[in-house]
């Protein structure tokens, strides 16, 4: 699509404060006014439509439309945050294995600015399956980079909750 149309989505999404949840109905209207712009196929549409369910509170439609997004073929940076959200959502409705299936191999993808979102979804999705070392391990290794001091530290102590002892 084009710029305008991404500057207006933004916009759109820049105001979601602005719906209390009772009003979370005409939120979605907003987006799904933008989305009839786009042309028929367009993973955009079902990617911003997905996002407006689950960001209102319904990860139950907001799974089918993230996999459409997907299977249209949304790639780059919002097919990441698909990935991410979709993972996330996965878990709400009690899927929290396929939110590791998912984003699993997104830790071995190119490093961007979602490297830690992928980190702590998965991580939640572990400890809903009863994983919560490796989920831990993740959480402390996506902060250490982030700390003033002891990154190097923590980042020991990530992966010694993963790796066997000596």
């Amino acid at each position: 699509m084009n710029q305008d149309w991404e500057d207006r989505t933004t916009a759109a999404w820049a105001t979601f404060d602005n719906y209390p949840e009772e009003q979370a109905a005409d939120f979605r209207a907003v987006i799904d006014a933008l989305v009839a712009e786009l042309p028929d196929g367009s993973p955009l549409g079902p990617f911003e439509r997905a996002c407006a369910w689950d960001s209102t509170g319904h990860s139950d439609q907001a799974v089918p439309l993230y996999r459409e997004a997907l299977a249209r073929g949304l790639d780059g940076y919002k097919g990441r945050r698909a990935k991410i959200q979709l993972s996330s959502s996965l878990r709400n409705i009690g899927l929290a294995e396929e939110g590791v299936k998912l984003l699993t191999p997104e830790l071995d993808g190119p490093s961007d600015e979602l490297d830690d979102a992928v980190r702590a979804c998965l991580a939640l999705c572990l400890s809903s399956l009863g994983r919560d070392r490796e989920g831990l391990s993740l959480v402390l290794g996506a902060l250490a980079p982030h700390l003033p001091r002891y990154q190097r530290s923590m980042a020991h102590y990530a992966r010694a909750l993963v790796e066997p002892e000596d």
